[in-house]
């Protein structure tokens, strides 16, 4: 069994067992594909079940010299994960890379936005065009539900369950959550998909797809990210944004107005809590207010 066939042996065990997205999968075989070069380039010749520490730990040496520390923490945790699955199927007895630590780095951050930031961006958005009633649904809904572009792009007219106040969203893994939606959202998701998409020529397959572009297809991710980058320059916004500022920002602004981590999680679809812990650190002025409102010794 060569390394090709070890990694999609692989791909399978983490799309079906795992239940990753196809970018994480691709991540995971990038770097190993990538390992692989350096084995050829370097004229070693070893299988999976074979390679040992030493080897990995040179291949570690010399991506550290291309990439920065966390991608190179990335690359170290993919193929652990590689190694600990050939171990689970009883290829391997040891993982080479049990020894080999990733570097240090410190948990980025995310940009956010003020709410006068969302608020100017969807008021530069041109309504007098077609494209102008989807784009400013699609921001509202961005920001009003914290939805990952992916799951923007994929959302059905199927998955929206107004009456209940919730829309149904797939997302990472393909898990699914239901997720509040204010009726101001409501509002302009209607008014687009009675007035304009309504009117639309739609491709065979696209008929439950809720945003379309003009040819009546699904929109890309790169759509989404053009749309939000082109009005970020319309407002002379000095920020980096893309459309998970927006998710970043939905969850912030939960935060600063007393919304509690555990709500936040659910909505966001994060599998673990200490995900969204991130956005405590983004609101500090947040802590001090719980600690004046509850604490028995704040006078």
């Amino acid at each position: 069994m060569n390394w090709n066939n070890y990694i999609k042996s692989f791909q399978s065990y983490l799309k079906i067992e795992r239940g990753l997205s196809k970018n994480t999968v691709a991540n995971y075989t990038f770097d190993l594909e990538r390992l692989c070069a350096f084995l050829l380039e370097s004229n070693i010749s070893v299988a999976p079940e074979k390679i040992s520490e030493e080897t990995i730990q040179q291949f570690v040496y010399s991506v550290s010299k291309e990439v920065n520390a966390r991608s190179q923490a990335r690359i170290i945790s993919g193929l652990k994960s590689f190694f600990s699955y050939l171990i689970f199927e009883d290829y391997r007895s040891d993982n080479p890379m049990e020894l080999i630590e990733a570097p240090r780095v410190g948990r980025k951050l995310p940009d956010t936005l003020s709410l006068e930031d969302v608020d100017n961006l969807i008021a530069a958005i041109d309504l007098s065009t077609p494209e102008g009633e989807r784009n400013r649904a699609i921001l509202e809904t961005l920001y009003g539900c914290g939805l990952r572009v992916s799951e923007i792009t994929t959302l059905k007219i199927s998955d929206l369950f107004f009456d209940e106040g919730f829309i149904k969203i797939t997302g990472k893994g393909n898990k699914q959550r239901f997720v509040p939606v204010a009726k101001s959202t409501q509002k302009y998701i209607e008014l687009y998909k009675d007035t304009i998409r309504n009117h639309m020529s739609i491709v065979k397959g696209a008929e439950d797809t809720l945003f379309l572009n003009r040819r009546g297809k699904q929109l890309t991710r790169a759509m989404i990210f053009t749309i939000i980058k082109n009005l970020a320059v319309a407002i002379n916004l000095q920020k980096n944004i893309s459309p998970h500022t927006l998710r970043h920002s939905f969850a912030t602004h939960l935060l600063e107005n007393g919304a509690d981590l555990r709500s936040i999680q659910m909505m966001l679809g994060h599998e673990s809590i200490t995900t969204t812990e991130i956005y405590v650190h983004l609101d500090r002025k947040h802590l001090t207010q719980i600690i004046n409102t509850f604490h028995p010794r704040k006078v």
